[in-house]
């Protein structure tokens, strides 16, 4: 019990650092170690990843808008869309097998690497 407690505080802590550092956590960061290191399921470390996130978001965009870097009409635009579109996802995510959700999100992250390279 320990150990997994410990587990889950470091993907935390880690996941903290790189969204406030560089705007990712959650799928980038929170799931593949949820996968790795907690014996977590594929749909399990999603789900747990989009409500530890919640805290993270939040954290760090009180710290950057300390600084005035928070655009807030512009965020409320992104996010209030987001959530018709984080339903739908949800959905979705229910009826597809594990391991599509899993070739999709690598090939996600495949493309986005590649981009961010160019």
């Amino acid at each position: 019990m320990v150990a997994r407690v410990t587990v889950l505080v470091c993907v935390g802590l880690v996941a903290g650092f790189f969204s406030g550092l560089f705007g990712v956590g959650g799928g980038v960061l929170i799931v593949p170690l949820l996968v790795a290191f907690a014996g977590y399921p594929p749909k399990g470390a999603m789900a747990t990843s989009l409500a530890a996130i919640l805290f993270t978001a939040s954290a760090g965009a009180i710290a950057h808008s300390t600084n005035g870097d928070v655009a807030w009409k512009d965020a409320a635009l992104i996010g209030i869309p987001a959530v018709g579109g984080a339903v739908l996802g949800a959905e979705l995510h229910q009826r597809l097998e594990s391991k599509w959700l899993v070739l999709g999100f690598s090939a996600f992250l495949c493309a986005v690497a590649v981009k961010l390279a160019v």
